[in-house]
C-alpha cells in the first residue's frame, strides 16, 4: 500500500485521467473530491464489497436451482 500525507486543497493524480483532491479534514473525517472519466464507476468501499458478494451468490447455482428453471421454462413453452 502506498501511503501519502495531504493537507486540504492538495491533490494526486494516478495516471493521465483521475485526479484526488483532499477537500476538507475535520476531526476523523477526510473529505475527498474525485475527478475521474465518466466511463469509470466509483464505489465505496463497503458498497462494492457487497456488489462482490451478491454477484458470488448469483454464480453459485445449486443443481436444485438449475432443476427448477428448467422446470420453469418447460412449463413457460408448453403454453
Amino acid at each position: 500500500m502506498l501511503i501519502l500525507t495531504r493537507k486540504a486543497g492538495e491533490s494526486l493524480h494516478l495516471g493521465d485521467d483521475i485526479k484526488i483532491t483532499v477537500l476538507k479534514v475535520q476531526g476523523n473525517q477526510v473529505k475527498l473530491g474525485l475527478d475521474v472519466p465518466k466511463a469509470l464507476t466509483v464505489y465505496r468501499e463497503e458498497v462494492y464489497l457487497r456488489i462482490k458478494e451478491e454477484n458470488l451468490l448469483a454464480v453459485q447455482a445449486s443443481d436444485q436451482d438449475l432443476i427448477m428453471a428448467t422446470q420453469l421454462w418447460s412449463r413457460k413453452q408448453e403454453k
